[in-house]
């Protein structure tokens, strides 16, 4: 089992940054991967950065360039900078890690992680 609490949320101006970060607790040693994702009222939960044990990441399209994951080593803070904030990036932010074999081409995708954070609020108003 691993326990994620998340934290950093907000409302920001248009332009500017947050800091959001997640701890983990448990049992970190099983992470092969962890990521962040994002839900906006009426859509469906995306992802947003993941970060693999060697410390690839991979991004969506839509934040390329103004986010940034990381994490400390031992896996048990998981962070997301965010610059350059637009309005359409409002959502609940939610950490999540996956236990199972890594597979790079579902990294992004909510199926293969196994616990999740209770999410934190980024309103970005327009």
């Amino acid at each position: 089992q691993v326990q994620l609490v998340e934290s950093g949320g907000g409302s920001v101006q248009s332009g500017g940054s947050l800091r959001l970060s997640c701890a983990a607790s448990g049992a970190t040693y099983s992470v092969s991967r962890m990521a962040w994702f994002r839900q906006a009222p009426g859509k469906e939960r995306e992802g947003v950065a993941a970060i693999i044990n060697d410390d690839r990441t991979a991004y969506a399209d839509s934040v390329k360039g103004r986010f940034t994951i990381s994490r400390d080593k031992p896996k048990t803070t998981l962070y997301l900078l965010m610059n350059s904030l637009k309005p359409e990036d409002t959502a609940m932010y939610y950490c999540a890690v996956s236990t199972r074999p890594f597979d790079w081409w579902s990294l992004l995708q909510p199926a293969p992680y196994d616990y999740w954070g209770q999410g934190t609020q980024v309103t970005v108003p327009s």
